[in-house]
């Protein structure tokens, strides 16, 4: 890894701290803080750049609505337990037609589950059609939906009946909540779908690779994330099945395996094929608003983060996004991450140049949650000073902060 743009004599480090959000613990913006208070710690006199970034999931709204001057408005909704949650959408501000931004999390994420309770056979998506409903009587001319953090595995099909569509079982009886009940559906009646549908553009922001069935597909890979016993990936996988085949009568058209079906538990199937939606790769979407590569152009050195690294995180993920962009331009990338998972060394084939987890010493689960944004500040430390190593060698010799934390690699 070299720092080939920077001259030491003629000017300071400019770092770029672009991260994901940390699930249940950190978003996107707290991680881009806490980083950046590390690097200053280290490197008090690096130019700092923060750019949290939004992947369609907790966050997306936010960083759209921030980065257009729009406003935020709040939703009681359904949460994915049945229950009421607070939830919202935006309106982007500018001079594009007036377009309301929904992430699906707010409505159906997976923090809104309580571990106790996750049962991906009942959770449900009615709160997104919600929030698409109150859009649509805020008068939005085109709903820009972001699929991620879910915390369903139930195809849309909470988020379409919300909307109006029929879920009938073999007595013409609407089913009830969940993937689970997917089995128990025989006919989808469309007659009574919002009108105003038709009348708005509407798109979603997902990632590409997720598909709705088979070995990739959501209840094999991310049911058991989910809370699901390897009973209950079976049945959802049936279920999603029978949804995909439902589909297929009622529209003419197989989802099962097209590019995006499976984002946020199967929501880009209901979205696409029974309201008509288009499905985007999520930083097609992301990237127009903001303008990551611009950035990249003014950094020295690129920081991401996620909650988990892994073989996973090539297929669509923040840090993947991130290092590709950055590697375009011949800069170095360092990664930090909850977790490292397995078959993390295949992100060095993808433009990472160094990653580490903010572990430093065993803890729970609830520890590391509770005490994530110390955990990454503290991490970003240890990088920036191996970073600083690294000049020394080259011949630089940066001016490093006093600091009582023991150097990278030891135990605090």
């Amino acid at each position: 890894m070299t720092l080939h743009r920077l001259h030491p004599r003629r000017r300071a480090m400019t770092v770029l701290i672009a991260p994901s959000g940390f699930k249940e613990s950190l978003s996107a913006e707290e991680a881009a803080e806490r980083i950046a208070e590390g690097v200053a710690h280290v490197m008090p006199g690096a130019r700092v750049i923060k750019a949290p970034m939004a992947d369609g999931g907790e966050g997306f709204t936010a960083a759209l609505v921030n980065a257009t001057g729009g406003s935020l408005h709040p939703v009681r909704v359904t949460g994915p337990l049945g229950e009421p949650v607070d939830a919202f959408f935006g309106l982007l501000g500018g001079r594009a037609c007036r377009t309301a931004v929904i992430e699906m999390a707010a409505a159906a994420g997976l923090r809104l589950v309580p571990r106790d309770r996750r049962d991906p056979m009942r959770t449900t998506s009615f709160g997104v059609g919600e929030l698409i409903r109150a859009a649509l009587d805020a008068g939005a001319q085109r709903v820009l939906l972001g699929c991620g953090d879910s915390g369903i595995n139930d195809g849309g099909a909470g988020m379409v009946q919300a909307l109006g569509v029929r879920l009938l079982d073999a007595q013409g009886h609407e089913i009830g909540a969940g993937g689970g009940e997917l089995l128990r559906l025989q006919r989808i009646d469309l007659g009574g779908l919002d009108p105003r549908l038709a009348r708005v553009q509407l798109d979603a922001a997902v990632n590409w690779h997720n598909v709705l069935l088979g070995e990739r597909g959501v209840a094999r890979v991310f049911g058991p994330q989910k809370g699901a016993t390897p009973a209950q990936v079976v049945q959802l996988e049936q279920a999603l099945q029978n949804w995909s085949l439902r589909i297929r009568e009622a529209t003419g058209r197989d989802w099962g395996t097209q590019p995006g079906s499976g984002a946020s538990g199967g929501l880009g199937t209901g979205f696409a094929a029974l309201l008509g939606g288009t499905l985007h790769p999520r930083y097609d979407i992301v990237m127009q608003y903001l303008e990551l590569d611009r950035l990249i152009d003014r950094a020295d050195l690129v920081i991401t983060a996620e909650g988990s690294l892994d073989d996973q995180t090539p297929f669509g993920k923040v840090p993947a996004e991130v290092a590709m962009r950055a590697k375009k331009r011949g800069l170095p990338v360092i990664a930090l991450a909850g977790t490292i998972g397995r078959g993390v060394e295949v992100n060095l084939q993808h433009g990472i140049d160094a990653f580490a987890s903010i572990l430093s010493r065993p803890c729970t689960l609830d520890e590391a949650i509770a005490q994530a944004g110390k955990l990454l500040r503290h991490a970003a430390e240890d990088a920036l000073r191996m970073v600083s190593v690294g000049l020394m060698l080259g011949g630089a010799s940066p001016r490093l902060g006093a600091s009582r934390r023991p150097a990278f690699g030891t135990a605090p």
